[in-house]
């Protein structure tokens, strides 16, 4: 993969119309600060544990957790996401960040990738060509950052993904949120209310029981149902733009 080097330019295209991965904390200090908080939900099914040699089988597994559907035994991947049409509610008129001291992670590391499955590229990127210029100061070598504040920010952001995991049963349990989309093929997108999601996002720091709940796992193409079905699990057919009271985000088209 060679050298990348990269310097933003301050065009503000990756500050526009985003769904942007948040810790539980950023969260919070998100909706505190008057953002909108989503809940992205899918299921995997699990009938068994990966293999000793299967990485992103087990780092998966560190950032889920295991829940029934029907039989089908699946694990529960939730991202928080920081979401907004058009510019980023933080965004000045001169493209600077008005929110820049307390920016989630995720910008703080932008362009490099979360992700340690993710190759970073250009191409896929919203900057202009010239933040790419070879003069421009080294991001990553060999598709891995190599600044070591961006290195120790990827890895702060990987452990408290993991450590947030079990949290997040507990938050859909209290949100009444037991719909997801089935793994790689889409998401469904939870927009509970802000006041409700801060009460059950402070309800987390006071350890106390809860009940697990039957996950329902949807898609928008009938095939994918029948496989879900055979295999025993409750399931829901789902227009894109729905999924009962939340947003059906699909990878394919509907059929």
């Amino acid at each position: 993969m060679g050298d990348l080097h990269f310097d933003c330019t301050m065009c503000g295209q990756c500050c526009h119309g985003l769904r942007l991965p948040l810790s539980l904390a950023e969260a919070r200090l998100w909706l505190d600060k008057g953002g909108t908080v989503q809940l992205m939900c899918e299921a995997h099914p699990w009938p068994e544990e990966p293999a000793d040699g299967d990485a992103l089988g087990h780092y998966r597994r560190a950032r889920t957790f295991a829940a029934q559907s029907g039989g089908l035994p699946v694990r529960i991947m939730v991202t928080l996401v920081a979401a907004f049409a058009g510019p980023c509610p933080f965004l000045l008129p001169d493209m600077r960040c008005g929110n820049y001291a307390e920016r989630p992670r995720v910008c703080r590391i932008y362009p490099a990738e979360m992700n340690p499955f993710a190759v970073l590229k250009p191409a896929g990127k919203a900057c202009p060509p010239e933040a790419w210029n070879d003069a421009n100061p080294l991001l990553a070598r060999n598709g891995e950052a190599v600044a070591p504040e961006t290195v120790a920010i990827v890895a702060a952001a990987r452990a408290t993904s993991i450590e947030d995991g079990r949290a997040k049963e507990r938050l859909c349990a209290d949100l009444g949120i037991a719909v997801a989309a089935l793994g790689n093929e889409g998401y469904v997108a939870h927009s509970p209310n802000p006041a409700a999601l801060r009460a059950a996002l402070a309800g987390l720091e006071n350890a106390r029981p809860f009940r697990s709940v039957a996950w329902t796992v949807a898609s928008n193409r009938s095939a994918t149902i029948a496989m879900l079905e055979a295999a025993g699990a409750q399931s829901l057919l789902a227009a894109d733009g729905d999924a009962g009271a939340s947003d059906y985000i699909g990878f394919f088209p509907a059929g």
